[in-house]
C-alpha cells in the first residue's frame, strides 16, 4: 500500500501493549479511546495545525493517541504509528516526504511521533516532559528502540528559520548511511543555501530541542510543506541513546499515579 493508507497489521503491531494513563500533578496522561476524548484531541490538533479545519487523515486510524488534560480541558497531544520494522516505513507519514530507504533494514519495530501540540496558551515545559515519558513508555512496551518524525518550525518560509537550520546543519546531522535522501521537490539542502548561517540553538522548537537534547540527530535537509504552513526536517531518536539517568526519570514519571 501507499504512504496515504497504512495496513491493518501496523494497528496489530500498536495494539500489543496495555492502555496508557498517568498522573502528575495538575496533567492527566492517556490514551484518546473514547470518543469523547478522540474528538478533543481532534478539535486540538485543528487548532493547532489548521485554523479550526479539519486535520484528520488516512494515518489517524492506525495511530496510538495520546491526550494530555489539564482542569482547563486538553493541553497536549500526540500520535503515535507503530511500524514491525524499517521495511515498513515506507508506511509512514515521514515517508510522504523523505525517501527513507537508508533505514529499511533496521531490525525492528519502530514508532513515528507525529501531530504534537499543545494548547495556544501554555508556556508549561511539564507538558513536553509528560509526552516524552508516555512515548518512552510505549516504546518500550512495543519493543520499539527508534523514534521518528517530522519536526516542524511553524512557516513554510525557510529563511525565517535559517539560525535554526544552520545549528542543526553544523551540530545535529545524522550518521550519512542512516540520514533520509531528498524525495520532496520544496525543499532546503543545508550545504547549499545555509553557507556562512550563524546557528542558534535556542531558534529551535522545544519539541526539536528534546529530541536534540536525549540524543537525537536530524536529516541533511528541510522540507517546506505548504499544506501545513511549516518547514520540517527528519528526526530520528534511538531509545538507547536516551542518557540512563534521563530515561529512568521519564520510567517514573510514567509510573506516576497510573497504570
Amino acid at each position: 500500500m501507499g504512504a496515504n493508507a497504512p495496513d491493518s497489521r501496523l494497528r496489530r503491531v500498536g495494539e500489543r501493549v496495555s492502555g496508557l494513563s498517568f498522573s502528575k500533578g495538575k496533567y492527566h496522561v492517556h490514551e484518546a479511546r473514547s470518543p469523547a476524548a478522540r474528538a478533543a484531541l481532534m478539535a486540538l490538533r485543528s487548532a493547532a495545525f489548521r485554523a479550526g479545519g479539519d486535520d484528520a487523515d488516512g494515518f489517524d486510524p492506525a495511530c496510538r493517541h495520546v491526550l494530555i488534560e489539564d482542569e482547563s480541558g486538553p493541553a497536549a497531544g500526540f500520535r503515535l504509528l507503530a511500524l514491525p520494522d524499517g521495511a515498513a516505513l515506507g508506511q509512514s507519514y515521514s515517508a510522504r516526504f523523505y525517501d527513507l530507504s537508508p533505514l529499511s533494514d533496521w531490525p525492528g519495530p519502530v514508532l513515528e511521533l507525529g501531530r504534537f501540540c499543545t494548547r495556544a496558551d501554555l508556556r508549561d515545559p511539564d507538558v513536553l516532559r509528560l509526552g516524552w515519558a508516555a512515548i518512552t513508555r510505549i516504546a518500550e512496551a512495543t519493543g520499539a528502540d527508534l523514534l521518528i518524525g517530522c519536526s516542524s518550525f511553524a512557516g513554510a518560509d525557510w529563511e525565517q528559520h535559517r539560525a535554526g537550520l544552520a545549528h542543526l546543519a553544523a551540530r545535529a546531522l545524522g550518521p550519512e548511511a542512516l540520514r533520509p535522501r531528498p524525495k520532496a521537490s520544496e525543499r532546503v539542502d543545508y550545504p547549499a543555501q545555509l553557507v556562512q548561517a550563524a546557528g542558534d540553538p535556542s531558534a529551535l522548537p522545544p519539541l526539536l530541542r528534546s529530541y536534540l537534547g536525549m540524543g537525537g540527530w536530524v536529516s541533511d535537509h528541510a522540507v517546506i510543506d505548504r499544506d501545513l504552513d511549516t518547514c520540517h526536517v527528519f528526526t530520528a531518536l534511538q531509545i538507547a541513546a536516551i542518557p540512563e539517568a534521563r530515561l529512568r526519570s521519564l520510567r517514573m514519571l510514567a509510573r506516576q499515579g497510573g497504570s
